[in-house]
């Protein structure tokens, strides 16, 4: 009996050590995980020139600046449809394009008005591959404009 009672013990002893051991990798592992930057997702700002752009399907506007390595200066945004359609808005498809078949798939939205508008990204190709954001538009001065969002790459099915 005294045999079964500690060999009762040492197993209930085991299991907690392993539970408290677990818990304790896990809590760590999160730690470490939550701290560490991630290249796959986070905020960004971008500035665009719009100079030339007159509101006609196919025109583009030129990114000045950004903070997202993945659309350097120089990178395009193309507009699908033309603006005032609806009446007093920019509502297009739009085509990122930072060169060498990186490009982004979205949407925008823009107040012809404020300047206050909406964009997303849904995927992209090149390095775009799996691209998401939201981005608030927002007007600068002149002829620029400011994109400020979040944005992420999600990781593509296996083919």
């Amino acid at each position: 009996m005294k045999l079964k009672v500690i060999n009762g013990i040492f197993a209930l002893a085991l299991v907690v050590g392993v539970v408290a051991l677990t818990l304790s990798l896990s809590a760590g592992a999160s730690v470490s995980t939550a701290s560490a930057p991630d290249a796959r997702n986070g905020q960004f700002h971008v500035t665009k020139n719009c100079t030339g752009y007159e509101g006609h399907a196919g025109q583009s506007c030129t990114i000045t600046s950004s903070t997202l390595a993945a659309i350097p200066a120089g990178s395009t945004v193309v507009y699908d449809q033309a603006d005032g359609i609806p009446a007093g808005m920019l509502d297009s498809n739009v085509i990122l394009d930072a060169g060498n078949g990186n490009r982004a798939i979205g949407r925008c939205t823009v107040d012809d008005t404020t300047g206050l508008g909406l964009c997303t990204f849904s995927d992209g190709t090149g390095q775009f591959a799996g691209f998401q954001a939201r981005i608030e538009v927002s007007y600068i001065s002149g002829d620029d404009f400011a994109w400020d969002g979040t944005y992420r790459f999600n990781p593509l099915p296996h083919r």
